[in-house]
């Protein structure tokens, strides 16, 4: 529900916080006061368009946030998860806030994100809905009245089937779209992709080959300066007649050895020299056997050089890494192998949209059947609130209306809307074409106090229900109203002492004027300031005696 509205420098408004309540609350005040203000900030938190001209004269900016609890807001919570835009300190509750800058621009935020106006209002309307001439007023959209007749006459588990069903038959019906449009450029693909697996198969790139390759190249490629480092390092340690490695170090244990058994560190030497004499073995015999069994073999350096230049060109072709070619032509060749086989696929998928569709058919008529049985049902319960709401001629029609059945809807097999007559003989027209703003607000008043029992909307906002009636339906308006406010927050808007003497809070607006500027004030009112404010709204500020004891009766009652 609306938790507080907070407003700064708005229009006559310098700065203002209004809490607000659960239940019924009327906003009542003398025509001009600024009650009109109060809903116009709300309008912009929804994201009603804005211009400068709202801001407060002498200030530069204006800045308005609605704050919502939003603990048993299901849809609302899923949207903002769905955005990323929960509120990480306070995750029961939602900011929406709205800053007009005196250049005209005009900037939105969630939770202190911001946010485009499209999705100020998504959010919006699944929190609150105000029931007015505004255009933020989702009775006069098609999606409300299909939402409003499935909460009331549809089982749940009944359209969630439907949407599951539908989005299995979407699913499938974008893969057989996306294949139908492959199977046009079959033949051109298939060639292309027949060429390019023509050079693959041709290289016969082995696996481990290009490694196993590189490696001999690098040697072979570098013979000479292997064999000569070689030999020049098999000179140093045996074969220089001189004085070689080999030699030097059996002068040099002949004269330790000799020596050794006088001193345990001379023996140490001697240890460690004749492991280094017979590693110095091991290491010639390994230099003689390289040596000699070393083939530079030009011929094959020049196989294994031209190889590798095939294979690094196929691959700088395919723009990947030469390592990266066996996988390559898997891939290929299992693109191949579903081009080839595609017609079976396209079969089959389009086997399973048939069947698909007819499943989505079977439960969307299912739907169809309850909405129609609903439709009547509604229609009849509202009428019959629109007689004691002073609309004695007022009919409501709800009109089921088929969609092309070759192009199914999420929603099902027809699209909802409600139309109304006004006057006798006068055909049934679309809500958004009745002209009067009061007789719509007693239409939306009429059918949300039948579907608040099972609609989703937690806050609604009646601006002047009450136009152009008095007397008995004030009574049954505020009545209504009172009633509807224990299912769902009601704040309300009035003229009527009837109706402002329902509500469980009551909040009143004034304007102060002075040379200068004007200020708007809104405060809660307590028991007995209320029923003074009723019996003002009776009899004018110059109130009787009779006016206020007639007030105190209607507030006890």
């Amino acid at each position: 529900m609306l938790h507080q509205l907070a407003i700064k420098n708005y229009a006559t408004v310098d700065s203002l916080v209004i809490e607000f309540k659960p239940g019924m609350s009327a906003i009542t005040g003398e025509t001009g006061a600024g009650k009109s203000i109060i809903l116009g900030a709300l309008g912009l938190t929804l994201g009603d368009r804005a211009d400068k001209t709202v801001i407060r004269s002498g200030t530069q900016k204006a800045d308005i946030s609605a704050e919502f609890d939003m603990a048993h807001i299901a849809v609302a919570q899923t949207w903002l998860g769905d955005n990323d835009l929960e509120s990480a300190d306070q995750p029961g509750l939602c900011i929406l806030r709205r800053v007009i800058s005196s250049d005209g621009r005009s900037r939105a935020y969630i939770n202190g994100s911001p946010v485009t106006l499209t999705n100020l209002k998504e959010l919006g309307e699944m929190l609150l809905d105000i029931h007015s001439q505004h255009e933020h007023q989702s009775l006069l959209h098609r999606q409300t009245h299909r939402r409003l007749l499935d909460e009331f006459g549809v089982q749940a588990e009944l359209l969630d089937e439907l949407g599951d069903s539908f989005q299995n038959w979407h699913d499938n019906f974008e893969l057989l779209e996306n294949l139908s449009q492959q199977s046009s450029d079959d033949s051109a693909q298939i060639q292309l992709l027949s060429y390019q697996l023509n050079e693959l198969d041709e290289l016969e790139l082995g696996e481990g080959e290009l490694e196993s390759l590189e490696t001999e190249f690098s040697r072979l490629n570098s013979a000479d300066d292997l064999i000569s480092a070689v030999n020049a390092s098999l000179q140093i340690s045996d074969e220089d007649e001189s004085g070689n490695i080999e030699s030097l170090l059996n002068q040099a244990l002949a004269g330790l050895r000799k020596v050794a058994p006088k001193d345990i560190r001379i023996a140490n030497m001697v240890g460690l020299l004749e492991a280094a004499e017979i590693q110095l073995s091991e290491a010639i015999a390994e230099m003689r056997d390289f040596a000699d069994g070393f083939d530079a073999d030009p011929e094959r350096l020049e196989q294994i050089n031209s190889r590798l230049s095939r294979i690094h060109n196929l691959a700088r072709k395919h723009r990947i890494e030469p390592t990266a070619l066996p996988e390559l032509t898997r891939s290929l060749r299992s693109q191949l192998n579903d081009i080839e086989h595609s017609d079976e696929k396209l079969a089959e998928l389009k086997a399973l949209d048939a069947d698909l569709r007819e499943q989505f058919r079977k439960v969307a008529e299912k739907v169809s059947r309850q909405r129609q049985k609903a439709t009547q049902s509604l229609a009849n319960q509202v009428n019959a609130q629109l007689q004691q709401l002073g609309m004695p001629n007022a009919r409501l029609e709800i009109n089921l209306m088929p969609v092309n059945n070759d192009n199914p809807s999420s929603h099902g097999l027809e699209s909802v809307e409600f139309l109304v007559s006004t006057n006798p003989g006068q055909e049934a027209k679309p809500l958004i074409k009745i002209a009067s703003g009061g007789e719509l607000s007693r239409i939306s008043l009429a059918i949300q106090v039948i579907t608040a029992q099972t609609s989703q909307t937690p806050s609604l906002v009646f601006d002047e229900v009450d136009v152009g009636i008095g007397g008995g339906v004030a009574k049954v308006v505020g009545e209504l109203l009172r009633k509807l406010g224990e299912s769902a927050q009601i704040i309300c808007v009035t003229h009527q002492a009837q109706v402002a003497s329902q509500a469980h809070n009551h909040l009143v607006v004034s304007k102060h004027t002075d040379d200068k500027s004007a200020l708007t004030r809104i405060v809660e009112l307590k028991q007995a300031e209320k029923v003074k404010e009723v019996a003002r709204m009776l009899g004018g500020d110059e109130f009787s005696d009779e006016s206020l004891a007639h007030a105190e009766q209607m507030v006890a009652s």
